[in-house]
């Protein structure tokens, strides 16, 4: 089921976002395009938010959800360690999409993207915030949480409400969603892509593996 317009603005107008906490997961659409490295290369409708150089000669692709307790998990115990080794050394671009798996998820992306517009060291702060504190604001207080998080970032309570009810944003962070799903067989966060290639892994030995080649090749 894709985010949409209706089931964003009734959480809103219900009980804060708290009132879809069982919204259905996107699902994968059958015969979807074959995948390719031009395609998870490409953004599609919001720029594409990474940290390391862009001419590197690998590039590590995540698609997650902010909802997602599992790409926490990597954001705390694996991805400073791929951070440390291979993006701040320069020798990997890293690039985060959103891929919500349900409206909370959704209004953690659309925050992220208001507090740090095209500053990507701001954006990735603000998402290992979101993280670090995922069970305060996706199994309580959701608004008021996500309100505090961006009042904490220098945004007034409008702005934040402005936000989270930015009908272009929320169509945008869709139709990357819906791209991911049916033209790179997204189906689960996180997901990640090394160089165009899925990649199954969980520890950082995992990515280890396979970038390590890359690099000498």
């Amino acid at each position: 089921m894709i985010i949409t317009r209706r089931a964003f603005t009734a959480a809103l107008s219900l009980t804060g976002l708290a009132a879809l906490a069982g919204f259905s997961p996107l699902r994968l659409i059958s015969d979807a395009l074959a995948q390719g490295a031009a395609d998870v290369a490409k953004p599609v409708s919001l720029p594409d938010m990474a940290l390391g150089p862009a001419n590197a000669t690998v590039t590590m692709t995540e698609f997650a959800s902010m909802t997602c307790p599992h790409c926490a998990h990597f954001n705390e115990t694996v991805f400073p360690k791929i951070k440390s080794e291979y993006i701040d050394t320069g020798k990997m671009r890293y690039v985060f999409r959103e891929f919500p798996l349900d409206i909370k998820a959704a209004a953690g992306s659309m925050l992220a993207r208001c507090i740090a517009k095209d500053d990507a060291p701001k954006y990735f702060a603000v998402i290992d915030l979101l993280f670090k504190q995922q069970n305060d604001w996706v199994l309580k207080n959701t608004t008021e949480t996500l309100t505090r998080i961006g009042k904490q970032a220098g945004l007034t309570q409008q702005a934040v409400e402005n936000c989270l009810k930015d009908q272009k944003l929320l169509d945008k962070i869709a139709a990357d969603q819906k791209f991911a799903a049916e033209v790179l067989k997204v189906s689960s966060t996180p997901t990640f892509f090394i160089n165009g290639e899925i990649v199954k892994g969980v520890s950082f030995e995992d990515f280890d593996k396979v970038i390590k080649p890359l690099l000498k090749s």
